[in-house]
C-alpha cells in the first residue's frame, strides 16, 4: 500500500499533533516583518543557524524601512555564515524596499503579494500566513514532503504536489498544528537516515505496517 486511508490519515496527523503540542516556529522573530526576513534566510540552511544571525542584523534592523537603507553587502556582513548569504542579503535588500515604498513598511497579507516579493516562494508566504497572521496553512518543504510520502499521507514527487495532496487529506483547521508537527516529527524521530521507529508515536498506523 502506497498511501493510508482517508482515516488512518487524520488518525496520523492527530497523533502527531497530541504528541508535540508545543510545536511551532522555531525561527526567533518580534514581528511579522522579522518573521519574513528570517524565513527568507532558512531557505536550505537550518533554523538554528538562522537564529545565530538574525539578532545582531534585527538590531541594526528591526523593520523594513530601517532594514530597506542597509546596502545589501552590509546586510551580507550579519548573514555571512548562512548558506547562499549574498543572495539572501540581496532578496532581504529588495523585499525592504519593496515594503516600504508599496506597502508603508507593512508586511502585506496576501498570499500573491508574498509570492512576488524576492525570495519569497510559497513555503515562505504559507509561513508568513500562518505564523505571522493566524491563517490557516500548509507550508511544504522538501522535509515534510519526505516524512509525509515515508508515512504515506501522500504519495507524490515534488513539494507543490505534497502540499496540494495534504491540504486534500488534512482538515483545514488542523492544517498549521500539523505542519509544525511533522516538522518536530521529522527532526526528533523519523530521521530519513536512520529512523527511531521503536520509540515512535505512530509507528503501529505508519504505512510500513498499514494493510
Amino acid at each position: 500500500m502506497s498511501q493510508l486511508s482517508k482515516k488512518r490519515k487524520i488518525e496520523v496527523v492527530d497523533t502527531l499533533i497530541a504528541e508535540y503540542p508545543d510545536a511551532g516556529c522555531a525561527l526567533d522573530h518580534k514581528s511579522v516583518f522579522q518573521l519574513l526576513v528570517a524565513t527568507v534566510l532558512s531557505a536550505q540552511t537550518t533554523d538554528a543557524s538562522v537564529n545565530r544571525v538574525t539578532p545582531a542584523l534585527f538590531k541594526k534592523a528591526p523593520d523594513a524601512k530601517r532594514m530597506a537603507k542597509l546596502s545589501a553587502e552590509e546586510i551580507s556582513e550579519y548573514i555571512h555564515s548562512i548558506g547562499m548569504y549574498r543572495q539572501k542579503a540581496k532578496h532581504v535588500k529588495e523585499l525592504s524596499e519593496i515594503l516600504t515604498e508599496k506597502y508603508g513598511g507593512n508586511v502585506p497579507q496576501s498570499f500573491d503579494a508574498l509570492t512576488s516579493l524576492p525570495g519569497v516562494g510559497r513555503k515562505t508566504a504559507n509561513v508568513v500566513l500562518s505564523v505571522g497572521f493566524g491563517e490557516e496553512h500548509l507550508a511544504v518543504d522538501t522535509h515534510v514532503q519526505r516524512l509525509a510520502n515515508k508515512i504515506g499521507l501522500v504519495e507524490t514527487d515534488n513539494v507543490l504536489g505534497t502540499e496540494l495532496a495534504l491540504m486534500k487529506a488534512i482538515p483545514e483547521n488542523r492544517w498549521t498544528k500539523a505542519h509544525h508537527a511533522l516538522i518536530f516529527h521529522g527532526r526528533r524521530v523519523c530521521h530519513a537516515r536512520k529512523p527511531d521507529c521503536e520509540n515512535c508515536c505512530i509507528e503501529n498506523i505508519c504505512k510500513k505496517n498499514s494493510v
